[in-house]
């Protein structure tokens, strides 16, 4: 049975109306996720209520012990996104956020101030640019769809477009179906031109999507792209070689809309696209919810990263094996010496 959307809420931020640390870390919510989302949830992501309760309490904890960090957001429904975003590995989950935290700290221009009422935001998402479908796809997800149109070269910056995609991420990571069954992205590149690729410097661009993957806690489960013209076929190459195997595996190129509709559910397309819905009501709907979330995304700029040293990177990783190494070689050493003793 394919999740469906629900209507259910999670309840009021439990740190409000706790002071005492030690009822802040045991005050949990009771799970509304509908019955069949907690059994893809349990399949998926090995979540129930004794691990889910578990691993809150601990991340709480961790958080107010942790000198590197300062006004996180301690709800369940924040921190439960690493958690199933690294099926609740709370260490992978713990260094999420830290990686999350410095991507919004070193990219502020696209991180911070996600206010969807920016005349240029607003004026974006009207004209199509990116825009998520009310209906979810047969496997419950929603789809995330990126036409590019409406985006002046001359008008918009890079700031622009980068604001965008992170309010669009940032308001479906509000709802906990979408944390569990994850994400469908389908863009349509027809209108893109190689100017496109001078908004961002190389390195900049690599970074971003690097990191983007290993930081922000969603969970891509397919990508359909249409269009891709042939002058910017070596970007999409390019953009390959930044992401996982796992996400590579999951991304699709069309020359067709018939092509496309095989593998993408009509029913979640614009009427524009072979759906029944005209994308203008689509966004109309879709900036509703972006008003519903405009305060939550506005107070993610409270959360802070004091220091990043304890963030796990390749290169500690490397120092670390090398550190373990060494250390086996000593003792190996000290049992050599006892031996000839």
């Amino acid at each position: 049975m394919s999740p469906t959307t629900s209507d259910d809420t999670v309840g009021a931020d439990c740190q409000k109306n706790h002071t005492s640390t030690d009822d802040w870390c045991s005050c949990f919510e009771t799970c509304t996720l509908p019955k069949h989302i907690q059994e893809v949830a349990l399949i998926e992501l090995r979540e129930n209520e004794s691990a889910r309760r578990q691993a809150i309490s601990s991340f709480r904890q961790w958080i107010s012990k942790n000198a590197d960090v300062q006004n996180v957001i301690t709800d369940e429904n924040f921190l439960l996104r690493f958690l199933r975003a690294k099926k609740f590995s709370l260490p992978m989950a713990q260094q999420m956020l830290l990686k999350y935290l410095n991507l919004r700290q070193r990219f502020p221009m696209y991180f911070m101030g996600l206010d969807c009422m920016i005349p240029s935001i607003n004026e974006l998402i009207d004209s199509g640019y990116m825009f998520v479908s009310p209906f979810r796809d047969n496997e419950g997800r929603r789809v995330i769809i990126g036409t590019a149109k409406g985006f002046d070269l001359r008008k918009y910056s890079n700031r622009d477009l980068g604001i965008v995609h992170i309010i669009t991420y940032e308001t479906l990571l509000n709802d906990e179906v979408n944390q569990v069954v994850g994400f469908t992205h389908f863009g349509d590149f027809d209108s893109i031109t190689p100017a496109y690729i001078t908004l961002f410097a190389p390195n900049e661009f690599a970074t971003l999507i690097k990191w983007g993957e290993q930081s922000i806690p969603m969970r891509h489960k397919a990508i359909h792209l249409l269009n891709v013209p042939t002058p910017i076929k070596f970007a999409y190459d390019y953009f390959r070689t930044r992401i996982s195997p796992k996400l590579n595996s999951r991304l699709k190129m069309y020359t067709s809309l018939s092509e496309l509709q095989e593998n993408l559910d009509k029913k979640v397309l614009p009427k524009e696209y072979g759906g029944e819905m005209p994308m203008a009501e689509m966004i109309r709907l879709w900036k509703q919810e972006l008003l519903a979330n405009r305060e939550k995304l506005i107070a993610l700029d409270n959360m802070r990263l004091l220091s990043d040293k304890n963030i796990i990177t390749r290169k500690t990783k490397t120092e670390i094996n090398h550190s373990l190494i060494a250390g086996f070689d000593q003792i190996n050493g000290s049992f050599r010496k006892l031996e000839v003793d």
